[in-house]
């Protein structure tokens, strides 16, 4: 049977006085490294519209063994004077590592919704939405993501008690109020609190090794 993709999501606020350095610690030397690191496939930036946390971090990897990786562990052990500094100035950052099913559709839309699930996901209503939507105009894609707690070690500035390890469903538009109309009846069908983010940039494994 085929591994699930994995993802890793880092959502963070940042004072207004450290911004201007974390942005360009995130766009000019952190998502390059992560995304140059064996089983990683991309790295996308996002800024909040509606949501709790202002800056979201997307790593999409091969499998899950990504974060078990040698390589992995590693880069943990050359972090830059720049990379601790900025992680250590992350205001209630969240981070969760999870395996990647229900994926329909196809692409990135410069739209995203977070609908974190009070609850696992019913499996078939959840399947049977995302067929019903397909063609809807402006929907690009939605996958649904279930946190690992063992691989879900908190950043360094993230609170350790009471972390909860809730599915969150990703949904990718091109455009707002269909982001928004999507995400209002996937919170309804399936119990969830919505999030929306925009796209900032992304950047792929391809681009990191032929440059």
């Amino acid at each position: 049977m085929k591994q699930p993709h994995g993802m890793l999501f880092v959502a963070t606020n940042i004072g207004a006085d450290d911004e201007a350095d974390f942005n360009q610690w995130y766009d000019h030397e952190h998502v390059e490294e992560r995304v140059a690191i064996s089983g990683f496939l991309s790295g996308t930036r996002y800024q909040a519209i509606n949501a709790e946390r202002k800056y979201l971090g997307l790593y999409e990897t091969e499998s899950l063994e990504a974060f078990t990786s040698v390589d992995y562990h590693a880069a943990f052990t050359r972090q830059t004077e720049w990379s601790v500094k900025n992680l250590q100035k992350m205001v209630n950052p969240m981070r969760r590592v999870s395996a990647v099913t229900h994926t329909h559709g196809k692409g990135t839309g410069s739209q995203l919704a977070v609908v974190t699930l009070a609850q696992a996901a019913d499996s078939a209503a959840l399947s049977a939405w995302q067929q019903q939507i397909g063609q809807t105009p402006g929907y690009i894609s939605s996958s649904l993501l279930t946190p690992d707690a063992d691989l879900s070690t908190p950043l360094p500035m993230e609170g350790k008690e009471n972390r909860q390890m809730l599915p969150m469903l990703l949904i990718s538009c091109s455009d707002a109020p269909c982001c928004d109309r999507l995400s209002s009846v996937a919170a309804e069908l399936l119990t969830g609190e919505v999030q929306r983010y925009a796209l900032s940039w992304t950047l792929t494994r391809q681009e990191v090794t032929h440059g």
